[in-house]
């Protein structure tokens, strides 16, 4: 059997067993869909956002990248972030970042990767906001775990200098924003930062007139 074909088969038998413990289930999501969540994840294929939170789909509305990134210019994030915010109105996003991610690795690095340095460059960033912090540390494992924490910390902030999220805030007082990082040696998520919707959580560089809002 070659390994697509696995995939089929493991497809097929969880259809048959959702249909047997709820045989209306896909019906029903197949109508609409109202997650309460936004999860903006790492790409890594060991941290899937329902499988590690205990959801079932529909629950989670979902974007992955390499390192959970928040680039103002990424117009794929931003699309997703708006359409999830403004017409699926979600009530949380949770920025979630893992131990041990080899993006965020790579970035304490000089190493010519070739395009991917242009994304790179993003967490290189952060980096250089916290390089006193993170050279202080010895153990290269600890050290790039360290700026996993931080990138998840400024991934939280670029989220909330984004007009898409302060026109909620003035709007409906929502969504609330956590940064959380997952471990993969123990499937635990610890929570690293909570935002509530609150103006004066925002830089103030950042922070649009809510006038101007609407």
């Amino acid at each position: 059997m070659k390994p697509y074909e696995k995939l089929l088969l493991q497809n097929k038998a969880w259809s048959e067993e959702i249909n047997e413990s709820d045989s209306t289930f896909f019906q029903r999501l197949a109508q609409q869909q109202k997650p309460k969540f936004l999860w903006i994840g790492c790409s890594d294929s060991r941290v899937p956002a329902n499988e590690i939170t205990g959801t079932d789909p529909g629950e989670i509305f979902v974007h992955r990248n390499i390192a959970n990134m928040v680039v103002h210019t990424d117009l794929n994030m931003l699309s997703v972030l708006q359409y999830a915010v403004e017409v699926l109105k979600v009530e949380h996003i949770i920025v979630c970042g893992h131990y041990g991610c080899g993006g965020v690795a790579a970035a304490l690095t000089n190493n010519n990767l070739g395009l991917i340095n242009k994304w790179l460059r993003n967490i290189k960033e952060v980096y250089k906001m916290y390089k006193e912090e993170i050279d202080a540390i010895n153990d290269p494992v600890e050290k790039a775990n360290k700026l996993v924490e931080y990138n998840v910390i400024e991934q939280c902030q670029d989220l909330i200098k984004t007009s898409i999220i302060q026109k909620s805030w003035n709007q409906r007082n929502a969504p609330h924003v956590y940064g959380w990082v997952y471990g993969l040696n123990n499937g635990l998520v610890s929570e690293l930062v909570k935002i509530e919707p609150d103006f004066e959580n925002i830089n103030p560089i950042f922070r649009y007139d809510k006038d101007q809002l609407g």
